[in-house]
């Protein structure tokens, strides 16, 4: 599981559709659903903003503490 499928688990867990999620970031719900499709790059103050909204760290969503 990466950053954009825990996002997506975020969204849903937290019951916004993509067009909610994308009004977050200035976003249409088609820019939002193209960026979880991969279609096109979260930019890196997008990805900050959301996880403002969602109150998780970067480095959370990242895994960037994991123990390997």
């Amino acid at each position: 599981m990466d950053y954009l499928d825990r996002l997506i688990a975020l969204r849903i867990d937290s019951d916004l559709s993509q067009k909610e999620a994308g009004k977050i970031i200035n976003k249409s719900q088609q820019g939002y659903d193209h960026i979880e499709k991969r279609r096109a790059k979260l930019s890196v103050e997008d990805f900050a903003s959301l996880c403002r909204y969602y109150k998780v760290s970067a480095d959370e969503l990242l895994q960037l503490n994991e123990k390997k």
